[in-house]
């Protein structure tokens, strides 16, 4: 088993026999002669095995063993010893030794001890990288579904949680998004300090500085005492910013220079108070859009942008609806105890074929109301709202084979281009990327032909017009 060792001993003839007696058995092995030396070339320099002696001038091997201990616990010391008594090998494995060798050297000793250091060191390492796994399978567990889009998306929450990145999570209202800031925070190394969610959206600017920052006594009416704010009480874990589209103009100014500064000052204060917190935002907006309307920062967009996951809509999902219905029932019978263990055929043709508008946070209702009222160990059709039983998939026509119905070509682009968005919620950017146009483009033809609804945030238009044109 090959590893890097590093020999540390004053005796430069020791020093010399370890190093060729465990080069030749293939260890990358280098020397220092001393324990200072030994601190120093780690401090650039990954090394598995440190082999020392005991007897050497300023630091002893047993005293470099209790600091590797403390500042190095992944690597492992081996110490080498003249004395052969009890007590030598007792301080030894108290200071953290993983083994000791006597002298006189046998090449077999060393090499068997480094050897089973190794093996120990590999093991070691294979058993942190297993409860990662499992530690991460049972965190992402929350998140059911199979779809190629959603196993995209919890790839991209694994690759990331390690990291202190800004995270920006997108997707429409009710996909779960704050479900995927929470997976963000409990893989990563902040797991045990608080998590911390706020609505940007809830409450007007002048609140929602005093939340996030604090305020002290006296700063307005109403403020009797100082109040620690978000950010002070997320210290060491994680802070989701929720639906910061929503976020006034004067506050995200202030937001700005709070996550450039990596400081906050309290409302009516005079201290800034630094702060150790990841940052996750999210949104149903196309803050791109609002960017480009001036109704968001666009240096603000690219401080919380660093990394963005796109969380996608049920409807862009639709082999996950019959797992995440059964995941949802079976999370209500756990609470109620009703004996209801699975779906009919025919409602969960009903459940697939529906477009689910109010996404994961519609479906979740549909369940709970249908464990309600269901009257057998199965939902049935009955059990579902009437808008899911009475449902009918819409398509916009394109062309028609009656001659007096024929569309110009301006007109199908027109009809497709509608449809696009109705399909993606109205969202422009997302639009455009599957018109395989640029967003410019997309927003020019859309003044052309809509001069106001291009700049609507909200294309009701879109919803109006196409259903005038379904047969």
């Amino acid at each position: 088993m090959k590893g890097t060792v590093l020999i540390v001993d004053d005796e430069d003839d020791t020093a010399v026999l370890l190093r060729d007696l465990l080069r030749k058995r293939g260890f990358d092995v280098t020397a220092v002669s001393s324990g200072q030396q030994c601190l120093e070339q780690l401090r650039g320099c990954p090394i598995d095995v440190v082999v020392a002696d005991v007897q050497m001038p300023g630091m002893s091997g047993i005293e470099l063993c209790a600091t590797l201990r403390e500042r190095h616990p992944d690597l492992l010391p081996i110490i080498v010893t003249g004395q052969h008594d009890l007590e030598t090998a007792i301080a030894a494995i108290r200071a953290g030794a993983f083994d000791f060798i006597t002298k006189p050297l046998e090449s077999q000793a060393v090499e068997i001890a480094v050897s089973r250091a190794l093996e120990y060191l590999a093991l070691k390492r294979e058993v942190k990288r297993l409860r990662a796994e499992v530690h991460c399978d049972e965190t992402i567990d929350g998140i059911a579904g199979n779809s190629q889009a959603i196993r995209k998306m919890v790839e991209m929450i694994q690759r990331v949680a390690g990291s202190d990145a800004s995270v920006l999570v997108t997707g429409e209202s009710g996909t779960g998004k704050e479900l995927v800031a929470r997976a963000l925070h409990h893989l990563s190394r902040r797991r045990d300090r608080p998590f911390v969610a706020v609505n940007c959206a809830a409450m007007p600017a002048s609140l929602l500085e005093s939340e996030l920052f604090g305020h002290v006594r006296g700063a307005f009416t109403d403020a009797m005492h100082d109040r620690k704010g978000l950010f002070v009480s997320a210290e060491g874990g994680t802070i989701l910013l929720d639906e910061i589209g929503d976020m006034p103009l004067a506050m995200q100014v202030k937001l700005l220079r709070v996550l450039q500064e990596r400081t906050i000052r309290p409302v009516g204060g005079d201290h800034e108070v630094p702060f150790d917190v990841r940052v996750l935002t999210s949104t149903n907006c196309d803050l791109e859009t609002e960017v480009h309307e001036k109704r968001f920062r666009e240096d603000l967009f690219y401080r919380i942008n660093v990394v963005q996951i796109a969380v996608p809509s049920l409807r862009d999902r639709a082999g996950d609806v019959l797992a995440l219905a059964q995941h949802f029932i079976n999370q209500i019978v756990a609470r109620t105890k009703k004996p209801v263990r699975g779906i009919s055929v025919k409602a969960a043709r009903l459940l697939v074929d529906y477009s689910w508008p109010g996404n994961i946070r519609e479906l979740e209702n549909c369940m709970e109301r249908a464990v309600a009222l269901c009257r057998f160990d199965e939902v049935t059709t009955g059990d579902l709202p009437a808008k899911v039983q009475e449902y009918k998939s819409s398509r916009i026509i394109l062309a028609a084979d009656a001659p007096g119905r024929l569309l110009t070509m301006d007109e199908m682009e027109w009809r497709y281009i509608r449809q696009v968005l109705q399909a993606v919620g109205g969202n422009k950017t997302r639009a455009a990327r599957a018109l395989g146009i640029d967003r410019r483009s997309l927003y020019r033809r859309l003044e052309e032909q809509y001069p106001l609804a291009a700049r609507s945030p909200v294309p009701e238009w879109i919803g109006a017009e196409s259903a005038s044109e379904t047969p």
